[in-house]
């Protein structure tokens, strides 16, 4: 049963066979993530809650919307990740997944638990909900082509942060050898091709793409910003293959006011024409500062943790985690999943990121510590400090005193 729920939670998932002929098919993986309701604040979502969206999943793949899918949380934020031939951008995957959130929504009312149905931010949206709330990340391929024989793919869910978040690490399992010594042999030193967003532009995607090496320095000029640009997808350059998407998206530029933080989701296939597991983990243990945190207003470390996760230590320190998947030739889940950072290499990683959060801390609300106010989340300290520049005057010029 491939669900990160406890046993005793999951409904049983009836199977049935994909309908689709020959020995390729076209697959879309798509993940799809929100915050509607958490135990005690923004801890996690209750166990009712996952086990609504699980059952729900359930029933999607008896009908045969879904091929597969797999529920699981990374801080208050529940991500359902789904295989199916329905194409990127479906609406009936799409309206599945609010209709679910929905779900969880109502058990989260119910049970008086904080933020219930935070992340939906539209009435009722029709089709796609991309820009409605919930973080969007998709791709699709030629399923076991001659290309790819076997198809392994990761997925990063973070919380208490936002898309930018994922700048850094991409970039250097992407774009740097210090990291990936895979992009120096044959089928990846062409690079890859970095399509870029600009989260300010509210009238659409505003994209540009690069390439990386020879567009490298244009690269990191722009995602050294990961409150305005971030990434959105990586593509092959040898071969044209979609490598990595990201939910890039803003939700207070898509509410007008603080909602939460955006908490990013990214799918990354792996190994043969793309880098390695470990190349693509590795820049995670810098654990590197990105904007959220307490009131999704402050400067902090990035800390690696297993699936499942709530986020209950100091700081509301932004978490990340990620889930590995193998595909059969069916495109289900195989019978089990990697949880990468469920391991005690990375207990070191997150002994550093709370030393580095608990320094950075130490400064409060002072300079960079804290966003500048243009990024500030919570919409009352912008008043705060509007209600104050109205009270500014311009000092009257002192005329000089007379010599004695």
């Amino acid at each position: 049963m491939s669900s990160a729920v406890a046993p005793a939670q999951q409904a049983p998932r009836p199977r049935r066979k994909p309908a689709w002929g020959g020995t390729v098919m076209r697959l879309t993986l798509s993940v799809i993530k929100a915050d509607v309701g958490s135990v005690g604040g923004h801890t996690k979502p209750s166990s009712h809650m996952m086990a609504a969206v699980d059952v729900e999943v359930g029933k999607a793949i008896a009908t045969g919307l879904l091929i597969d899918g797999f529920v699981c949380h990374t801080g208050d934020d529940i991500a359902i990740i789904m295989t199916h031939t329905r194409g990127e951008g479906s609406s009936e995957v799409h309206q599945f997944a609010w209709k679910t959130f929905l779900a969880a929504t109502s058990v989260a009312k119910t049970s008086g638990l904080y933020g219930a149905g935070q992340d939906l931010l539209a009435d009722a949206p029709s089709g796609n909900i991309r820009g409605a709330g919930p973080g969007v990340a998709e791709l699709s391929f030629e399923h076991l082509s001659g290309r790819r024989p076997a198809e392994s793919f990761m997925v990063f869910a973070a919380d208490k942060c936002g898309p930018g978040a994922y700048n850094l690490p991409l970039y250097l399992a992407f774009a740097d050898p210090m990291y990936c010594a895979g992009l120096m042999l044959p089928p990846m030193i062409k690079g890859f091709r970095f399509h870029v967003i600009d989260m300010d532009c509210t009238a659409g995607d505003s994209v540009i793409e690069l390439d990386a090496p020879a567009d490298n320095y244009h690269i990191a000029a722009l995602l050294r910003d990961n409150e305005r640009f971030g990434i959105d997808r990586i593509v092959s350059q040898t071969y044209g293959e979609v490598a990595a998407a990201v939910s890039a998206q803003r939700l207070h530029a898509i509410a007008g006011k603080y909602t939460g933080k955006d908490d990013p989701v990214a799918i990354i296939r792996n190994q043969g024409i793309f880098p390695a597991p470990e190349e693509i983990v590795s820049p995670f243990a810098k654990a590197h500062f990105v904007g959220g945190d307490a009131r999704g207003s402050h400067v902090m470390p990035l800390m690696p943790v297993p699936l499942n996760t709530p986020v209950t230590g100091m700081y509301c320190l932004p978490i990340v985690s990620c889930a590995g998947f193998s595909i059969d030739k069916e495109g289900r889940f195989s019978e089990s999943y990697t949880d990468f950072f469920d391991n005690p290499a990375w207990d070191e990683v997150r002994r550093r990121a709370q030393s580095k959060a608990i320094e950075m801390r130490s400064q409060g609300w002072s300079g960079a510590a804290m966003l500048p106010y243009s990024e500030l989340e919570y919409g009352g300290f912008r008043d705060t400090v509007s209600a104050l520049l109205k009270r500014f005057r311009l000092r009257e010029e002192r005329k000089p005193e007379a010599a004695e």
